[in-house]
């Protein structure tokens, strides 16, 4: 056996040195005072629970493939290790708050582990922070939660932000109005993924001019949502981002984060099949890949069938974003940016 020295972990682990782990406790804080400050209580589920709850349909079953299993000495049951805190807060929510008023409001802070890291996201373990607004109707519930992650990544001094707004559905609807069959959606979605314009069109299917239109509508939402209006025989969902983004743009206002940009994909889809609604990501200029993101589900769990709406923010992709004002200190704004939010809300909300 070779000796392995002591400061060497595995792929994808890492150690947050003092600067660094102060910063994002630090930051961790400011995010969870903000979320309260709308209403918003903390939980903290396990790190590990049994394999069957952690990975019903749903969230916990979109991320499978990448949880650790591990067999359970006492109950001789197989258990999983998080790879993903959605799918918990479903289960806290449809099972010990199933009693609880609706709109249900929650939020966390927890380590993931994941089997594999990405190009763009290398960490295997990597601290989640979000909120899950259960109960809710769209478009407002919608607004609120991507109101509440920009706020709340503006207010830790990130500047330049966006969110991409996407329906991840809406293809998929495109194809069954147009009597697409399956082998034509694989061969047509392998074109999307390319975003290849000229081989989209050159596509003999019934849902080819469409897909052609809402490509070309994708961009700057205030711009998207117009061309939308124009293209013929869109299932009526596609309104659904409009809807979205006026409500988006009000709240943004209030709040004084006019400056947030705002951009549509019609063509867009994350990866996770379990939503049913408006998609977003969150970006900032010079940040490398995505700072979190979130959407609409249905949460089917201990007979409970209800939409819910909720975001996740990524604290691997944000600690190396925050202010410094020197080399190995970082620059950590205080609370102030929360201290009128009260304010705010009730005009929003008005």
């Amino acid at each position: 056996m070779t000796d392995l020295h002591p400061a060497l972990l595995p792929n994808g682990l890492a150690d947050l040195l003092p600067d660094e782990a102060e910063a994002e406790a630090a930051a961790i804080n400011s995010f969870m005072a903000g979320f309260a400050s709308f209403g918003y209580a903390r939980v903290k589920p396990p790190l590990v629970e049994f394999e069957d709850s952690l990975l019903a349909p749903g969230p916990g079953a979109a991320l499978s493939r990448q949880t650790f299993r591990l067999m359970d000495p006492v109950s001789q049951r197989m258990m999983g290790l998080r790879a993903d805190t959605t799918a918990q807060i479903g289960r806290i929510a449809t099972s010990r708050l199933a009693k609880e008023k609706q709109p249900l409001r929650l939020s966390y802070a927890a380590d993931v582990l994941r089997v594999n890291g990405t190009q763009l996201r290398p960490a295997r373990q990597f601290c989640q922070v979000g909120c899950e607004l259960i109960g809710s109707s769209a478009p407002r519930g919608d607004a609120e939660v991507m109101l509440m992650a920009l706020k709340g990544l503006n207010d830790i001094g990130l500047k330049n932000l966006s969110i991409d707004l996407t329906l991840p559905s809406l293809v998929g609807q495109v194809y069954e109005q147009a009597g697409t069959p399956e082998d034509k959606r694989r061969e047509i979605s392998d074109v999307l993924k390319k975003r290849d314009r000229s081989a989209l069109e050159k596509i003999k299917d019934n849902s080819g001019a469409a897909l052609v239109a809402l490509l070309d509508a994708c961009g700057p939402a205030k711009e998207a949502v117009q061309k939308i209006k124009a293209i013929k025989h869109l299932p009526k969902e596609a309104g659904v981002i409009e809807q979205a983004y006026e409500s988006l743009s009000e709240a943004l206002s209030v709040y004084g984060l006019d400056q947030v940009n705002v951009t549509a994909d019609f063509l867009e889809h994350r990866g996770l099949d379990y939503e049913t609604g408006i998609s977003f990501t969150l970006f900032a200029a010079g940040v490398r890949g995505e700072l979190g993101g979130g959407g609409r589900y249905r949460l089917t769990s201990n007979g409970v069938d209800e939409s819910a709406t909720g975001f996740t923010l990524y604290m691997d992709s944000i600690l190396p974003a925050l202010p410094r004002k020197e080399k190995g200190h970082f620059d950590m704004p205080d609370k102030a940016g929360w201290a009128d939010i009260k304010k705010a809300q009730d005009k929003f909300k008005g």
